[in-house]
């Protein structure tokens, strides 16, 4: 649901300050509870941790609502500051989950079925606000829009109390997904410490700082620029369908491609880094037809005719890269470890990093850079991450389980 308020570009308003600033502040606290939240799921376990978590999101679609009705923007950037906190408690615990739970040989189709219904919401949040909007092609979405939000929001936040604790789960194979019963402060404090000189932590740094930099241009500068209210909300259905697609199709490559897991890693780079290459360039074509100072006549679904295909292709096409590059880090993160307690702290920092790029990409958005710069930004971090990515997965993941222990090794308080 997140997604699809942020992809409707101002999070639906006809300005975008507010979303910027909201974002900004969002994704300042989310670097810092992303790094920290790999510990506090290890201290707290899933329900509360991701309980909480989910929770933040509700207060922060409704200060969009009170925005509507107020156009009072320290509300939202607020909200936007405990959404942080609480985003990184709900996403160090879902990579933790989703990383450390499958065997070695599923863990592609795994991510691919979380990022599947992770989308699966923002196809569903997509619809949201292109029915409510329908009769509208300019202004802010209705307050109805909002509401409608937060009650899917705020059902998911009690759905997370029915998960089953790492401790309960055995694999397929007999394995425990966790290796550890208890940690303590302490403990979770130093080894966070550690990640910040861990090399294979700082080889996946510029994949994680450019796998949420470009939503800003995507959804500002491309969705929000380009096209009417109601045709936002009908691009982000399938912009976060073509995630889905994404994200299946190359958990398929990670799993099956060939028996050898640092194999299938490479091939899995090759073709994100092919893809990523021509959309970015498709993208570039695009760009060159528009600016700040110069925009385009907005576009809308019925009414455009062929003027509306081209960038409609291009952005369901940003959506598959995403859900693509972001199954391929949490791939690779997931071939790093096999323990929940390891991995929640490398699905953290991965978030943190991801979320101090977000924090400046909202930033760079609102002082105006021009929009050529920002595609650019945006094409060359992504670039840069694949080489070492490849790297990554020569020199760590190895062909066979990653853990080492067959019995959960207990330490007390």
């Amino acid at each position: 649901m997140f997604n699809a308020l942020s992809g409707m570009g101002g999070g639906g308003q006809e300005n975008d300050q507010a979303a910027n600033d909201a974002n900004t502040a969002l994704y300042t606290t989310f670097a810092v509870f992303g790094i920290l939240g790999g510990g506090i799921y290890n201290l707290l376990g899933p329900h509360a941790t991701l309980f909480v978590g989910c929770s933040t999101y509700v207060l922060y679609a409704g200060s969009f609502l009170y925005y509507n009705h107020h156009q009072n923007e320290t509300f939202a950037v607020i909200a936007g500051g405990i959404l942080g906190v609480g985003a990184g408690l709900l996403w160090a615990g879902q990579g933790s989950i989703m990383t450390s739970y499958p065997t070695e040989d599923k863990k592609g189709r795994y991510i691919s079925l979380f990022w599947s219904i992770f989308n699966l919401g923002g196809v569903i949040g997509g619809f949201i606000p292109f029915i409510l909007n329908y009769h509208r092609t300019a202004g802010s979405v209705s307050d109805g829009t909002y509401i409608a939000f937060m009650c899917f929001m705020a059902f998911g936040a009690f759905l997370s109390l029915t998960l089953l604790p790492p401790s309960q789960v055995v694999r397929s194979d007999g394995s425990r997904a966790t290796l550890i019963k208890y940690s303590n402060v302490s403990t979770e404090a130093i080894e966070i410490l550690k990640l910040f000189f861990n090399w294979k932590m700082l080889l996946l740094v510029p994949a994680s700082w450019a796998s949420n930099f470009f939503y800003t241009y995507q959804f500002n500068n491309v969705n929000g620029k380009i096209f009417t209210v109601r045709t936002r909300g009908f691009n982000n259905v399938f912009y976060w369908a073509a995630q889905m697609f994404g994200s299946v199709a190359i958990g398929y490559v990670l799993d099956f491609s060939y028996q050898s897991r640092r194999k299938r890693g490479f091939l899995g780079v090759a073709i994100v880094a092919v893809l990523g290459t021509a959309i970015w360039g498709g993208g570039l074509a695009n760009q060159l037809r528009y600016s700040r100072d110069k925009p385009l006549k907005v576009l809308d679904f019925r009414g455009s005719g062929a003027a509306f295909a081209g960038p409609f292709v291009l952005y369901f096409s940003y959506g598959l890269l995403d859900s693509m590059f972001q199954t391929l880090c949490y791939w690779t993160i997931g071939a790093l470890a096999d323990d929940s307690q390891t991995l929640s702290r490398y699905s953290g920092f991965y978030k943190g990093v991801q979320s101090a790029g977000a924090a400046v990409a909202w930033q760079t958005d609102k002082h105006k850079v021009s929009l050529l710069g920002e595609l650019i930004i945006n094409w060359s971090l992504t670039t840069i991450s694949y080489p070492l990515l490849i790297i990554l997965i020569a020199l760590a993941v190895k062909d066979g389980r990653t853990g080492t222990a067959t019995e959960p090794k207990i330490i007390f308080h």
